[in-house]
């Protein structure tokens, strides 16, 4: 829920449609190994279909974003080309890996693509500051950018599960990982100076 004070904030304009790759054939994959191989540091994240019911086991993740600075790709589960790339990536332990509430995503890329995502930060507590409570991305993009995340309950509550993603869920999973990257790159420039 956002504060008085953040929604006041002028709105965060998110990353652009056409820097969002969906990894769907192996030259997208060769070209976002190439990538994502490239950095020193990825945004992170994953959306899995929501369950609904008591009892109901996810069966998540059924797509993973990772974020360059200027370009995300999307990966859809069950592309045979996506898996390598992220398997390849995930597992580096030489580039760093930052998002937030990261402990679901990896367990779950764990129990379903026996991936051991290796060097992974999760900013939600590593920017607490002190502070009792993990921080969110809304909160950070606040904090640190002085702009308000606008993140849609109807979107993150959608079936991330079918084949073809609506423009508004390829843009809020891109931006998922994308502003964690960026917040991770302005934290970093902070402490620096």
């Amino acid at each position: 829920m956002a504060t008085d004070e953040e929604l006041l904030l002028p709105p965060y304009a998110g990353i652009r449609l056409a820097d969002v790759c969906m990894v769907r054939s192996e030259q997208d994959a060769a070209e976002a190994l190439a990538a994502l191989s490239a950095m020193d540091a990825l945004g992170f994240d994953t959306e899995s279909k929501p369950t609904f019911l008591k009892g109901e086991v996810s069966t998540g993740p059924h797509l993973v974003q990772l974020a360059t600075d200027e370009c995300a790709y999307l990966f859809q589960i069950g592309a045979a080309p996506a898996l390598d790339v992220l398997r390849a990536v995930l597992e580096s332990p030489a580039i760093l890996k930052v998002g937030f509430g990261l402990s679901d995503d990896v367990k779950r890329l764990r129990l379903k693509l026996d991936i051991e995502s290796r060097n992974v930060l999760d900013l939600a507590t590593a920017l607490r500051k002190g502070e009792r409570n993990t921080l969110g991305a809304k909160s950070a993009v606040a904090r640190f950018f002085g702009q308000r995340l606008q993140k849609s309950k109807k979107i993150t509550t959608t079936n991330w599960a079918v084949a073809r993603l609506s423009e508004k869920q390829i843009l809020y999973a891109a931006d998922d990982a994308h502003v964690a990257l960026r917040i991770y790159r302005r934290w970093r420039s902070d402490q620096l100076a």
